[in-house]
């Protein structure tokens, strides 16, 4: 499994509601797409949950990389790219994820993207992610759980989808979840 993520930041001034529209319109189209996990389509103004921008930021998870590799290629993600430019294509080597039977209900997501010191003993940390993931989605806090890294720039991540929004920290970015594709039941 991969998980990815690609954010375009607005202008402070952009009207929203063309985000909703267009994740409203769009959104079905991405309901059961061949390997896909899930895909929650993502948006914040300035100045909710703390965010410092506009934001339009998908997120993903792939069953197969094929799937990740199909939708980038495909007529989509070419048609979004004229409308908002080519961004940078986040991805993550999944770790742990857990996925409640009520995820359709998500309302809000969260993700922490965190810095891997060198050095570090990755099989500790990945033990340590991979059964926080768990437990979010197993004592009910969290409707989905994932957690992963990439080792080019040695980061990991940590996205939770909620059906209330949780306590913010400070490096998390927080969203609405606008819509959910789910793969075919």
């Amino acid at each position: 499994m991969i998980t990815m993520q690609y954010s375009f930041t607005l202008p402070a001034d952009y009207d929203m509601s063309i985000i909703d529209r267009r994740i409203r319109d769009k959104g079905p189209l991405l309901d059961g797409f061949l390997n896909l996990g899930f895909k929650a389509y993502l948006s914040t103004r300035k100045g909710e949950f703390g965010s410092h921008d506009n934001l339009y930021a998908p997120f993903y998870l792939w069953q197969r990389p094929e799937g990740a590799s199909d939708f980038l290629c495909g007529p989509g993600f070419e048609a979004l790219t004229r409308a908002f430019g080519w961004p940078q294509v986040r991805t993550w080597i999944v770790w742990q994820a857990e996925i409640s039977p009520d995820i359709a209900s998500a309302k809000f997501a969260t993700r922490d993207v965190l810095q891997t010191k060198p050095y570090a003993p990755l099989a500790d940390i990945r033990r340590a992610e991979s059964a926080q993931a768990g437990a979010d989605v197993e004592t009910g806090n969290a409707l989905a759980s994932v957690s992963g890294f990439e080792p080019t720039t040695w980061t990991r991540v940590r996205f939770r989808l909620w059906r209330e929004i949780p306590e913010i920290g400070e490096h998390t970015q927080a969203y609405r979840v606008g819509h959910l594709s789910l793969p075919q039941p």
